[in-house]
Parts: C-alpha cells; structure tokens; sequence
C-alpha cells in the first residue's frame, strides 16, 4: 500500500494513526500537553530488519568539508538505522574512518583537514590548531581495503553513473577502501548485502555540483551519451542519469526490497553560492576615479562597437565599467556569453576588447571566492587588484546562463526520479528539493529550532556551504520516516520514533579526537 507517493519535505509532512493525518507538531502537542500515550511503532508493509543506504556525500555523513567519525555517526542513515533497530531492524555497520580530522589518504589520493569555526569564518582543523599553539594530527591514512560488509554505501564524490561503473574504486578513495573486487560497483556491492529495505539518495547531485563549483569551467554535456568522455567538472547527460538511476533501483528491489529515492535539490539555493555579494568593493572618490581612468579605453571601445552596430545600447550599458564612491562596488568579471567585439585600429590592424562586465545580483560567487577578491595579482602593487583591475575568471562565478544549464539539468532529473518512483510500487519519493527551498526562504522548523542556509549561523548547512551538519541531517532523517510513513504504512512519526533536533550539533568542537 502506497497512501500517497509523494511527500513534499516540509512540517506539513503526514503521519498516519487510524485514519487522522497528524504533523511532527501535532505530536509535539500531545506530548507535552500528555493528551494520550504514543501508539506501538509498526512497520506497515516495510521490512526494516536489514537496512542498506547508497548515495554519495550526504549519505556518508560528509560535513565540514571532511569525513570523519563524528560527521558518519550524525549521518542521515545512522540516524534513520536508530529508528528502524526499534521496529526490527538489525546493526547498522559504516566503514569508519580512523580520527575526526576529516582528511583521507590513499596512494596519491587525499583530501585535506575539516572546517571548524575559526571566530570570523570557517578555517581548516590544522590552521585553527596551529594558531593556537596545539598539536596537529595527521590525516587519516587507510589500507586499500576494509572489507565491503557495511550497510552504508556513501561514496562522496560519486555521480549517478559511477555506481554502476565496474572499477570505480580505481578512481574514488572514498569507494577504494570498500569496493569488494577491482571490477566490483558501488550497486552490486550493496546489493550483495540483501537489504530488506534502502535508500538512495542524492543521485543527481554531483552530476551538476562539480560543474557549479567549479563556476561552471565545465561542459554541459546534455546530448552526449558517452559518459566516458566526460570531465569531472560537467554536467551529466539526463538521459545517461535516467539510465543510472533506472540500473541501480531495478538492482536494489529485484529481490522485493521497498526503498526511498530522494530527488536533486536546486544547489544554487545553498550558501556556498549565495554568501558572497557581488558589490563587495569599497572605494573612495579617489581611488575610484583612478579606476574608472583605467577602464575609460574599453569603455570608449564599447561606444564605438555601439555606434557601429557591433553591439546592442543594451549590451553597451551592461558592459560599461563604472565605479563609484561607495562600499558597494560591483566586482569586474568574464562573462564568455558577450558579444565578441574587434575594433579597428589603424590600417591592417585589430584590437579586441575583453570579454568583461561589472556583477549584478543575477551573478553568484563561489565561496572561496570570499578571500580571493580584492587580493593583488602582483604582491604590493595596489593597481592589480582582483575583481576591480583584473577581472574574476570563470572559476569564481556563476553566469546567469551557466545557472540556466544547472536548472534544467535538475529539473529533467528529478522528471525521471518523479517518473521512475511513479511507476514502481516498491519505491517511495522523498523531496529534498522542496526543504531546501523551504529553508533557503522562509527557513524551516524542527522541534524549536529554525533552520535555514545562512553560512556558519543557519543551522541546516555545514562550514563547508555545501553539505548539511548533524542536525540538518537529523531532519534529513525525519524526512525520510515520514516518507516511509506515507508510502509504506508505517508510523515513526505518529508513534514518536523521530530524531530530536537537540539531539544533534550544528558544529563540531576541533578538540575532537
């Protein structure tokens, strides 16, 4: 039985007992006004007694820009494992990592210490520790191979065609440590566990983040199918996702395992794209005037190209450079979409100007771009600052037409995941893109805390802009019981078996050890 096979993440989520529909805050209510005792937890049509989960960096608990034992006992799964060990559900085993430095070391293969809150912003654990005169732990450094008896399949860094790509752990360090065989699949490998139930979440994210964090250096590869071909900073194919995603959950419910499939939130919405303004640039009448000498040959170059038809009066207001004296400048950026402008400049001979614009709130700015602009290209020389003489390159910014490319990418996939849970009576929709968007907004209420997107202070997003912390992937967890809930006739909701907010830390404390 399938109650309803959508459920949009948000309080409004449905509980089922006998037939009323009850929200997280109604059950708050009778709980604490003691207006009657929670009923027994039943699991519906749902066998919860071996629990799998696969999926990339939210599944694996990776926060602060790390994993590391504290972010895997937080993450979604574990939390979701506590609830189902209560209704029959068996041990819940992650591939831990060996310390809380959030690094990992394979071969060649590492990535670097977790973000802790450094009093102004996020730094990294061995900056923070080394400033303070303490001790720095080395990075974890792992065998090749752990063993693959986990129930958690979380492999950051994995698209949805990587984990139905035999030998992925050749090239994933994340999957190295866990692939059964050099040939094995990230699929296989969980379906080799029997799961009795699952859940597979984020298929689709990496498929566009590292396009978007990479300010869109990428390929939009919509129309190619060869994902052979593609580089690790575009974007995947739909139809090459929809044949992932199609693989792996005909995989995971061959044997009658029920599971939930989450959908692609609109990553642009989370604060590793919405913290940097894009007028960060104070200037003084002086030094603004001094710019404004320094841009007033392209500027007449762009009046001529007007004049000349070569570009719109609209494209000419876009392009001129105009700083002020104000605290609010608008930083310099490429912008490739421009109108390629060659001017004469004496007989046989050509100048091209640059391919340059000031920023508009349209733009969005990477987060490292926070401690890149305004810095000199040229130590010491004042006339070389970045984003105001020498303008952002692509790496630092989200075009509007780049954003477009991330929008449509998830808008088809999440049409296949909708499509796909649609049709399969054993699989369940949960809606990251709807809390993200709740939270992005108007923010989101979980037992008596509001979370939303802001950097460090939201709640729901990590130091790192992009992942959740522990209490937002404690309501991830909620999520999806109340998916369950709704899709399979179980009742964690209505008979109290959720996570508390309370329960879980929105940052960690670097003395972990």
């Amino acid at each position: 039985m399938k109650n309803i096979k959508h459920i949009a993440l948000s309080l409004l989520a449905i509980g089922f007992l006998a037939c009323e529909n009850e929200t997280l805050d109604d059950l708050r209510d009778r709980i604490n006004q003691g207006e009657e005792e929670l009923p027994e937890l039943i699991s519906g049509e749902a066998d919860f007694s071996n629990y799998i989960s696969v999926g990339a960096s939210f599944t694996a608990g990776y926060t602060d820009a790390g994993v590391f034992i504290a972010g895997q006992e937080d993450s979604f799964p574990n939390t979701l494992s506590k609830q189902f060990a209560n209704i029959g559900g068996g041990e819940f085993v992650q591939p831990l990592v060996n310390d809380n430095t959030g690094g990992i070391l394979i071969g060649n293969n590492a990535s670097g210490y977790r973000l802790v809150f450094g009093g102004a912003g996020p730094v990294p654990l061995n900056l923070f520790l080394a400033s303070q005169g303490a001790p720095i732990p080395p990075i974890t450094t792992t065998t090749a191979s752990i063993g693959s008896d986990f129930n958690n399949f979380g492999i950051p860094g994995a698209k949805s065609f990587h984990v139905v790509t035999p030998g992925y752990g050749a090239f994933n360090p994340y999957y190295t440590r866990i692939a059964s065989g050099a040939n094995s699949t990230v699929i296989g490998d969980a379906v080799n566990q029997n799961p009795t139930f699952f859940t597979l979440s984020e298929m689709g994210g990496n498929d566009v983040l590292g396009y978007a964090t990479s300010g869109g250096t990428g390929v939009d590869q919509t129309g190619n199918l060869n994902a052979a071909s593609y580089g690790g900073n575009d974007i995947t194919d739909p139809q090459v996702f929809a044949g992932a995603l199609s693989a792996s959950l005909d995989a995971l419910t061959a044997n009658g395992a029920k599971g939930l499939v989450t959908n692609v939130p609109f990553i642009t919405d989370l604060p590793h794209f919405t913290t940097v303004p894009f007028n960060p640039i104070p200037l003084d009448a002086a030094t603004a005037g001094a710019v404004n000498q320094a841009y007033a040959q392209y500027n007449g170059g762009l009046q001529a190209a007007a004049a000349n038809n070569i570009i719109s009066s609209e494209e000419l207001a876009q392009r001129t450079i105009n700083f002020e004296a104000s605290e609010n400048n608008a930083v310099v950026i490429e912008d490739e979409t421009l109108t390629t402008v060659i001017l004469p400049t004496g007989p046989g001979t050509f100048i091209t100007l640059p391919s340059i614009r000031q920023a508009t709130a349209t733009d969005l700015f990477v987060l490292p771009a926070s401690s890149f602009i305004g810095t000199e290209a040229v130590p010491g020389n004042p006339s070389t600052v970045n984003g105001v003489a020498i303008p952002l390159a692509d790496q630092w910014v989200l075009i509007p037409s780049e954003q477009e490319a991330i929008r449509n990418a998830t808008i088809a996939y999440n049409s296949t995941i909708a499509s796909i849970a649609d049709s399969n009576p054993n699989v369940g929709l949960v809606d990251l893109n709807a809390v993200l968007a709740q939270a992005s907004t108007t923010g989101i209420q979980f037992d008596d805390y509001t979370l939303n997107t802001d950097l460090v202070f939201g709640g729901l997003v990590s130091l790192d802009g992009i992942h959740l912390t522990g209490r937002g992937y404690a309501l991830m967890a909620n999520k999806f019981l109340e998916a369950a809930d709704a899709n399979f006739g179980s009742n964690f909701v209505a008979s109290g078996n959720v996570a508390k907010a309370g329960d879980f830390p929105t940052n960690y404390s670097p003395t972990l050890q």
